[in-house]
């Protein structure tokens, strides 16, 4: 029996769509050691600030001490904090909102990025100051890890880490190192997963004997 038209199209449509399954079901497998960090803008990083079509606010600058870049016609704009693609959107509703510009195409690269150290003090084999690699970071465990690990007398249940945020407030964490590297089924998961930031300072005590 001859198929019918009906037929015919219902099967080049299943055919189609078997070939173009896969082109959406895959996903991109993360990158080794990718840890979904997104890297945000800090104080003294230097950008460049682009807008389409308009040359002559094409501008070159660091993000200064209270978080901001100056841009000409809208002046300050707050981008501490901020990914480059929310950085980019500020800057154009920036010139919306001032009806400088009706559309706006903003792109900001990174031409310089601002010192990445963090500190590690106390009970590790080697204290000392370590660059965070580029546009990612490291856990605590990672830096106990890059200092040698721990002392023979390091209390690594009580890690210390202090963070200030841009306006100075300080914030301090006190993590459980010690179980997560030996895999203790009381490890939290939160400790294991924060990430360092530029400018932290960790502090490893040292156990009272």
């Amino acid at each position: 029996m001859m198929p019918t038209p009906a037929k015919k199209a219902l099967a080049l449509f299943a055919a189609l769509a078997a070939f173009a399954a896969p082109a959406h079901a895959q996903t991109p497998k993360p990158m080794a050691g990718s840890t979904g960090y997104v890297y945000t803008l800090t104080i003294t990083d230097k950008l460049r600030v682009e807008v389409f079509s308009e040359p002559d606010l094409t501008t070159i600058t660091r993000v200064d001490a209270t978080g901001n870049i100056n841009l000409p016609l809208v002046g300050d704009i707050h981008l501490a904090d901020l990914t480059v693609n929310q950085a980019q959107e500020a800057v154009q509703n920036a010139y919306i909102g001032k009806r400088y510009l009706r559309h706006p195409q903003v792109t900001i690269s990174i031409e310089e990025y601002a010192p990445r150290e963090v500190t590690i003090q106390g009970q590790v084999r080697n204290p000392s100051r370590y660059e965070l690699p580029l546009e990612s970071t490291w856990s605590v465990v990672d830096l106990v890890t890059k200092a040698g690990g721990f002392t023979d007398t390091a209390k690594g249940s009580n890690v210390i880490v202090t963070h200030y945020t841009p306006d100075g407030t300080k914030i301090v964490t006190h993590m459980d190192i010690e179980s997560i590297i030996k895999g203790r089924k009381s490890s939290k998961s939160v400790d294991n997963s924060q990430q360092l930031q530029p400018g932290d300072i960790v502090f490893v005590p040292e156990k009272i004997i």
